[in-house]
């Protein structure tokens, strides 16, 4: 059995670089620094969102010209690969214990959360992405080392990142915007679930049995309730796998 990693799991100081990452032309000739660019970047996403965001804004943030800006960082789609990439190291992790797996597993899920949550458009900027720089061998060795003891199959734990990524960014999405008026006018979420329920009572109980009589559980819960649900039906699915006891 491998030896398990002692220390910080989300240390990647050691991790070296992926050769994509490299910046096209040598960042030397310019004072700029990639980290100071994301770190600008980031505050014009929380002033402007992701819509706002430029190679051009982030240059008035710095004091500087866009072409500075291109001399580390490619285009947008990379600069926000980059921002997607800063919030993802920011997830702490750790020293994986595969006696406490489920609660390390949701307490992992709580952080992602969380850190999707830190800065406007995150999440929207989240889906469709993953890590592609020493992060996401971090996190994969992390999930190992906590679930392989348990008996999971390979092939669960690899797609099991994917999964918890998908599922708390798109919630985490969800949560960024609100919920969206149907009638074209501002409503407030009391206002909206009261709508749709009084919308489902005056269907026909002949035709929606089942939607009439739990019309109360559907519009039920807060965020927190129905997320940590989502986590917990993932869990107990991934607790089928296991089939040693965890020491």
């Amino acid at each position: 059995m491998a030896e398990v990693r002692e220390g910080p799991w989300e240390n990647t100081a050691d991790v070296p670089e992926p050769p994509w990452r490299t910046a096209p032309r040598s960042a030397a000739r310019a004072p700029l620094t990639r980290d100071a660019i994301v770190t600008a970047a980031l505050r014009v996403l929380d002033a402007d969102g992701m819509d706002g965001l430029s190679m051009r804004r982030v240059g008035e943030e710095l004091g500087t010209g866009a072409a500075s800006i291109y001399w580390h960082v490619r285009n947008k789609d990379q600069l926000l690969q980059l921002i997607f990439e800063r919030i993802v190291d920011a997830t702490e992790l750790p020293a994986p214990d595969p006696a406490r797996w489920q609660e390390q597993l949701e307490a992992f899920a709580g952080e992602m959360r969380a850190v999707l949550n830190s800065h406007r458009d995150v999440a929207r900027i989240s889906l469709g992405r993953v890590p592609t720089g020493p992060k996401l061998a971090v996190l994969t060795e992390w999930l190992f080392a906590l679930l392989k003891p348990v008996g999971i199959p390979d092939r669960v734990i690899a797609y099991l990142g994917d999964l918890f990524a998908l599922y708390v960014g798109a919630f985490a999405f969800e949560e960024s915007l609100g919920p969206s008026s149907f009638t074209g006018t501002d409503l407030s979420p009391e206002q909206f679930f009261t709508m749709l329920r009084d919308y489902v009572l005056s269907l026909p109980e002949d035709r929606f049995p089942h939607t009439r009589r739990t019309v109360d559980l559907i519009f039920s819960g807060g965020r927190e309730d129905r997320f940590a649900f989502g986590i917990d039906l993932m869990l107990r699915g991934l607790a089928t796998y296991a089939d040693k006891p965890a020491d």
